[in-house]
This record gives C-alpha cells, structure tokens and sequence, in this order.
C-alpha cells in the first residue's frame, strides 16, 4: 500500500499545483460589447446617444441622451426591437416588434438624459427613437456570452482529473494488485496536463472574430462567437456604394426633409450595413452658396434609407457629401452627383448674406460664438505635410464631439473669386478636387487624471504659439496620457461629452496635395455647444515660399 499512497500523494500535489496554475492565468477569451455612441440629427435637436453595454441577459441596455445648447425640451420615447432571423421560433417570431419601451424627458439644459430597457436575448437589435413627428432606428448587437472553448477545456479537465481520482482511490482500495492504481492515476496527469495547458495558452489565443466586422452579424455568431473561429476564409468586403439625394422642395428659410437612399453598387440593392463609424451611421456635409457648412448625422428611417431636416438659410446651389462605412467595407466618402438647389422664398430676393463672425479669414485670431479662436498654420506647401493648430478659447475645457477633439473639413483647391464669393462658394465646391475630413492629432486627458498635475496642451505656454508664429514645428508638451487620453483601455469606453477637459489647443497635421485656395473648417465642441471655424487658406506650389 506504500506504492499507492505515494501515487495517490503525487496525484493531490499535480492537482493542488494546477489548481494554482489555473486561478493565476489571465483571462482573455471573453468578449464584451463596448458602449456605442450614435450621434443623431432628429428635427431640429442635435443629439447625442449613448447605449451602455448589456452586462448580463436578460439584462437592462441603458441609454444615456446627450444634448447640447439650444437643444427644445420635448419627449423621446424609446423602444428595442429584435431584428435578424434564427432557427430559434421563439425567438424568430418576435422579430420586428417592439419588446420594451421607455420614456426620456429632454430638458431645456444641456446634460444627459437616462433611461432603461429590457433585452432579453443575444443578437441584432434596433433601437427605435420617436419624438412625435419623426422615428429613427439604431442598429446596434448585442453580443452573447458564451464560455470559450479554453474556458471549457480547462473545465472539462478538471472534471475528468477528478473524476478519475475517484477511480484511482478506488481501484487503489479493491484492485490486489497496486500497479492497476496507475492506469486511472495516469488519466489523471493527462486531464491534469490538458487542463494546465488550456489555461497557460488562453492568454495568447486570438479573440473570436467580431460580430458585424469579421463576420456576418448573424443571430447564431451574435449568441456564440465561438461559432465561428479563425482563420475566417469567407470574404465579407464590401463594394462602394452609390448615394442618392429625393428632391427637396423647400424654400430659402423654409424648413425641409432631405432624404437620401444607399444602394449597393454590386447589386442596386439597399445597404443596409452601415456601422457607427466616428460615433455615427452617417456624417453628412452641405456647403451653402455663402460658403457656410452643416455637419448633420441623418436618421436612419428604413432598410438603406435616412433623412434629416434641414433650414437652408440663402437661395443658391448646396454640395452634398456623406461619409461612413459599411460592414466590411471601411470607411466611404461619396459625394452626391447633383447637391441640392434652393430657390428664394422671399419676395425681394437678393444675394444671400453671411454673418461677419462666418466670414473666411485666413490665419490670426477671431471669434466665433462669443470665444476667442486663434488659427497658426505656418508653411503650407502643397505635398509637404502641415500643422495646423487651432487654439478655441484659453481653458482646457473641450468636450470630445463624435469621439474627437476636434474635426477638420477641407475643401478645394479653388479659384480665390468662388472661395470668398458670397454666392458661388456653394457650386464651386460641387466640383473640387479634394473633400477631405481630418481629426485632431489626440486629447489632453493629463489634468482630468488623479494623481497626475496637468501638464499637456492645455498648458501649452506662449513660446509655444509663438514659435508657430515664425514657422518652426509646433512644440506642444504633449505626453502619452495626452495623446491617448480619447482612447478606452481594458474594454473601457472612451470620455462622452459630459467631459470637459481637453484643449485648448486643437491640433491637425494634413498634407495639401495641389496649391491653391482652400476653405477650411474646424470644429470642436465647447461649453456644450458645437463651434465651426471657417477659414480661407492659401497653399503655395511645391519649392515655393509661402
């Protein structure tokens, strides 16, 4: 019996090790969904929807309305519906119909606004938002939460290691023979073996591939993402899309709809695989004949389909533009082929008139909505990259806007009469070569950290700007807390527009690819309210002087 007490005692030891073993391996095989932020256009409100992450089904999905000034004071009310087909019948019947719904009351202040549904299972959802005239659907996916298949070979180990220690203790007892102790026993080291290995690789296995980005975000990949594993040999890119603009009759003044389909460029049918990109499912771009730009986020309203309301001030020609991205696809700008035309719907007509304070300007300091703004934008040569750093009031008190700091629209080159034409400023745009977007260069988080003094740009000190000034680089004290304060870490989320600490200065780095005249607006969200600085800038020729 000494032999089969000593296997017995290795036995204990190997388990007590892989238990150890086990409990201090990092766990990196779960997926969790991220919070999703979708910026909307609803009627005359700019809104701002964040759906927190479901943490457990069924389980409540949270949605946290942001609002900016200006915004009326009104009702939303919310409802989730399950979308996508299943094999389950149960779940499959309820496809299509609303299953929770909430109310959520707007205020006339500028904050967030909460409520809470129901979601009961995995899969694809929408999130329907009505404010009594108009209802906009939000795709988003709820992912499931299934054990990983390291997960369960770690499990199952366990369970057959002790298991066959049962076995082995009683062979060890009946058998006359002690040797017949070793075949379970040896069963054991080999469960013991398997389970070790599963949990000491499980930390560098890939994740499974995503839902709605790798693969087809079906019901059954939503429910497991193990479903399916890497490699993933089906191709799921996407062709261009073709954008299409319905006529839109309203006035000068006057308040109208816009509605716009995507059709797939493959198939002419409906796309309807469009992911939040930059915090939206849509951004579109209208420059007016005065040379002024909307920046909007259209409802989606249907299959490929969405709209957004709009109160075009002067009569003239608009250009039309819409970025975002498709479900394998990346990200697309098209611009649309025709724009729009408004006709006058005053009786004395006339040349439309631009406020002083949207006039272009080139470099130099202005204001724009009561805050003091100053543009540097030394050296821009076309092909050579250029900085261009805006400095939007003197506190570092910037909310991030669609998940940025700031945006940069860019537009020509044009010829300087259409650039600062009143009038023209609209057509020429229809027709120039170069529509760009850019973003900032990164977010000062470092004084809205504990523990850490704050020491990024919005301390940047006057020799800073100064340099600037007589074209040397940029020096801004930058850190890797400043450049990554936007970024989530450990599946955390990003900083939503309830924070107010980046900035003040606002930085873009962009290469002008032609010389010539350029409008140019920066954007950047300040006291809850959303700044748009128009520019007129003047790119030398390559070896030029500027």
């Amino acid at each position: 019996m000494s032999r089969v007490a000593r296997v017995v005692v290795a036995v204990l030891c190997a388990l007590g090790l892989s238990v150890g073993a086990g409990s201090s391996s990092a766990w990196a095989d779960a997926t969790a969904g991220g919070d999703l932020k979708v910026a909307q256009t609803l009627g005359d409100r700019d809104l701002t929807f964040m759906l927190r992450r479901v943490t457990g089904l069924p389980g409540p999905l949270h949605v946290d309305v942001f609002t900016h000034r200006g915004t009326a004071a009104g009702t939303l009310r919310l409802g989730t519906v399950p979308t996508g087909a299943s094999h389950d019948r149960a779940a499959g019947s309820s496809a299509g119909t609303t299953t929770s719904g909430a109310s959520v009351r707007l205020g006339s202040t500028p904050g967030s606004y909460s409520a809470a549904l129901d979601i009961d299972r995995a899969g694809p959802w929408e999130l329907v938002v009505d404010d009594g005239s108009r209802t906009a659907r939000i795709p988003f996916v709820v992912p499931g939460q299934a054990t990983s298949p390291p997960e369960l070979t770690v499990f199952g180990g366990f369970v057959a290691a002790g298991v066959l220690m049962l076995v082995t203790l009683f062979v060890a007892v009946r058998a006359r023979r002690g040797a017949w102790a070793l075949v379970p026993a040896g069963g054991v080291v080999a469960a013991l073996a398997t389970a070790v290995t599963a949990a000491l690789l499980s930390a560098s296995l890939p994740m499974p591939p995503e839902p709605g980005g790798q693969v087809d975000a079906t019901n059954d990949n939503v429910a497991d993402p193990y479903a399916v594993v890497r490699p993933v040999t089906n191709d799921y890119s996407r062709p261009p899309v073709s954008l299409e603009t319905g006529p839109y009759p309203a006035k000068a003044a006057e308040r109208g709809t816009l509605r716009m389909s995507v059709h797939d460029g493959s198939t002419g049918l409906p796309a309807d695989d469009l992911v939040v990109h930059d915090g939206a499912l849509m951004h579109l771009l209208v420059i007016g004949p005065t040379g002024e730009l909307w920046h909007l986020h259209p409802i989606r309203t249907a299959p490929g389909s969405y709209e957004v309301q709009l109160r075009l001030p002067a009569a003239g020609h608009y250009a039309v533009s819409a970025e975002f991205a498709r479900r394998g696809g990346g990200i697309q700008q098209v611009r649309s082929a025709t724009g729009l035309t408004v006709a006058d719907g005053s009786a004395r007509g006339g040349d439309p008139v631009l406020p002083a304070e949207l006039a272009p300007r080139g470099p130099g300091e202005r204001t724009v909505d009561g805050v003091p703004v100053r543009l540097s934008a030394p050296s821009l040569t076309a092909g050579a990259a250029s900085t261009l750093t805006a400095r939007v009031g003197d506190t570092p008190t910037l909310q991030p806007w669609l998940g940025m700091v700031g945006h940069m629209i860019v537009v020509g080159p044009l010829d300087k009469a259409d650039a600062t034409s009143p009038t023209r400023m609209g057509r020429a745009a229809q027709g120039a070569p170069v529509w760009a977007h850019a973003h900032s260069m990164g977010g000062d988080m470092s004084g809205h950290m504990s523990g850490h003094s704050a020491h990024g740009m919005g301390d940047a000190p006057a020799h800073d700007m100064a340099a600037m000034d007589h074209g040397n680089e940029p020096r801004t004290s930058t850190s890797a807390g400043s450049m990554s304060g936007l970024m989530p870490l450990n599946g955390d989320s990003p900083a939503d527009e309830t924070v107010a600490a980046y900035g003040p200065d606002v930085s873009f780095v962009y290469t002008f690819s032609r010389p010539g005249y350029y409008r140019v607006w920066i954007q950047a969200e300040r006291d809850s309210a959303v700044l748009t600085m128009p520019y007129l800038l003047h790119v030398a020729p390559t070896g030029e002087a500027r």
